[in-house]
């Protein structure tokens, strides 16, 4: 019997509406992106709480509202501490990063790497954030797939192609303001599923609530991960961190999916209200997202019986992914289980949304219109924008169903992010903190952080099997998997800076002995 058959009227009916929603407000916008600049910036005309909650919307995504849970079920709270570097990483973002973007007013927002080291410098940051943005929608929809191939009966396959192909459309035909509409739309459906979880679990404990937190302390689930200062070679609570600030400073720094929005806003003011918003919002929203898995650990810790043993055996085996999607269509009562597949889908959608539209935008400015067609004219571009949305959106569904063979989804998108992104930052903080780095400096520093980006990734578990490794044993990194970025961004900068300062002694040596020439 099909499992949809389970759904009560009520829960496929908020199912239904949302889905409809969703889609209409994004194509609701096709009359405001029939223009480049309406597509791609919506004219910047929007307001800093809408933008912020797109904001939110971009980090909170399935990868959040399954993985975490499934990570903290598994083990403790040590990836929240990637959260707790969002504060710090958007300080940086409203002093710096947004007066920067919005003075030099492109959207792409690599352009100015061009100016600053050459054209190379922009197409290997663009290249580097689609390969990114295609691994993040293809862990996406892997983890959307996962509770409705539970409460409807499909198989992955079909769940990521519908979802896909609606997602795809309504991103496709509204531009960004339709995604931004939708996002502030599907961010609140996310928070409000979150929440009735973060209470209605404790509330289901058979002693209560006070069952909850004693059997969750016993096994050590709260804790943030080990306080060593003196190790690299685990997710110590300082390596965590550390990795968090990298990666949120590229997400405020060089993420188109971010400074898009930034350009969106209607003024500087309203930018950065945008990202303080988004920012602070995702704090507690992640923790909720731990929080549940902790409490789904001793949910079913203090009632086994409630889990099947091939549940458990996965479980067992890492895939902690399941445990939340299993909880929503097992155990929540009529209409709320509705309500949180529509939760999920809501934060699916509105980071595959934001990953289609910034890929279009930087097709059309950073290759079309560089490379082949400078003087496009507004129909062409529009047609480049359309068909390049539904290029990424197909590529991102490809993904998605290569994900299906990976044991853990969140650490599988550590790993592709780390690798993909590939030291973008780096670059990016070679041009933005000195003006002296020239294009020998930046290259020589990419050449050898991609070295060492490479030789982590490769060295991480994600690349190998029983039978095969890339890496001999002997050759494989010894440090945590999450310091490659990390590593690979501080040896662009030191790299790039140590060849500025030999080219500048080499100058001075130069300049003397020329001086001491003319003064004979």
């Amino acid at each position: 019997m099909s499992q949809i058959s389970q759904l009560s009227y009520i829960d496929i009916a908020i199912v239904v509406v949302y889905l409809a929603v969703s889609v209409g407000v994004g194509c609701w916008f096709v009359f405001r992106s029939r223009s480049p600049e309406g597509f791609t910036a919506a004219s910047g005309k929007l307001g800093g709480i809408l933008v912020g909650f797109s904001i939110f919307g971009t980090y909170v995504s399935s990868i959040s509202y399954i993985a975490y849970p499934g990570k903290s079920f598994v083990s403790d709270w040590n990836g929240f501490v990637f959260s707790l570097s969002v504060p710090f990483a958007a300080w940086v973002a409203v002093r710096w990063f947004v007066p920067y973007y919005r003075n030099i007013g492109a959207i792409s927002a690599y352009h100015n790497l061009e100016t600053r080291f050459g054209a190379w410098a922009r197409v290997y940051a663009t290249f580097c954030y689609m390969l990114t943005q295609v691994a993040r929608m293809g862990a996406v929809m892997f983890l959307l797939a996962l509770p409705l191939r539970e409460l409807l009966g499909w198989d992955i396959p079909t769940v990521v192609i519908v979802l896909g192909l609606l997602t795809t459309f309504y991103s496709m035909i509204g531009g960004i303001e339709g995604v931004i509409w939708t996002d502030a739309i599907q961010s609140i459906v996310l928070i409000a599923g979150a929440v009735i979880c973060v209470i209605l679990i404790p509330l289901s404990m058979p002693e209560g609530p006070k069952q909850l937190f004693n059997l969750a302390i016993e096994n050590n689930k709260f804790s943030l991960g080990s306080y060593s200062l003196t190790t690299l070679a685990k997710p110590t609570f300082l390596v965590v961190f550390i990795y968090g600030i990298v990666i949120n400073l590229q997400n405020f720094g060089i993420d188109q999916n971010y400074v898009q929005r930034y350009l969106t806003a209607k003024s500087d003011y309203e930018a950065k209200k945008s990202v303080w918003f988004g920012a602070l919002l995702f704090l507690p929203v992640s923790a909720f997202f731990f929080f549940i898995g902790t409490a789904l650990f001793s949910f079913y810790h203090a009632q086994p019986d409630l889990l099947p043993r091939e549940v458990w055996d996965q479980i067992d085996a890492g895939k902690g992914d399941i445990i939340f999607p299993y909880y929503i269509v097992h155990q929540l009562p009529s209409g709320l289980t509705g309500l949180l597949i529509a939760a999920i889908m809501a934060a699916a959608m509105s980071t595959i949304s934001a990953s289609i539209n910034g890929s279009a935008t930087l097709t059309l400015t950073d290759f079309y219109k560089r490379f082949w067609r400078p003087n496009a004219s507004s129909r062409e571009q529009m047609l480049v924008l359309y068909g390049s949305s539904l290029f990424w959106g197909l590529l991102g569904m490809g993904c998605a169903l290569a994900m299906m063979k990976v044991s853990g989804v969140l650490d599988a998108w550590w790993a592709l992010s780390g690798f993909f992104s590939g030291g973008m930052l780096g670059v990016f903080l070679l041009g933005f903190l000195s003006r002296r780095p020239k294009n020998a400096a930046a290259i020589g520093g990419v050449i050898v952080g991609l070295m060492i980006i490479v030789w982590m990734t490769l060295s991480h578990p994600f690349f190998k099997t029983e039978t095969f490794s890339i890496l001999p044993e002997s050759l494989e990194s010894r440090f945590c998997d999450l310091l490659a970025t990390v590593f690979g961004t501080a040896a662009i900068l030191i790299v790039g800076f140590g060849i500025t300062y030999l080219f500048a002694l080499i100058g001075k040596s130069d300049k003397s002995k020329h001086q001491i020439k003319e003064s004979k």
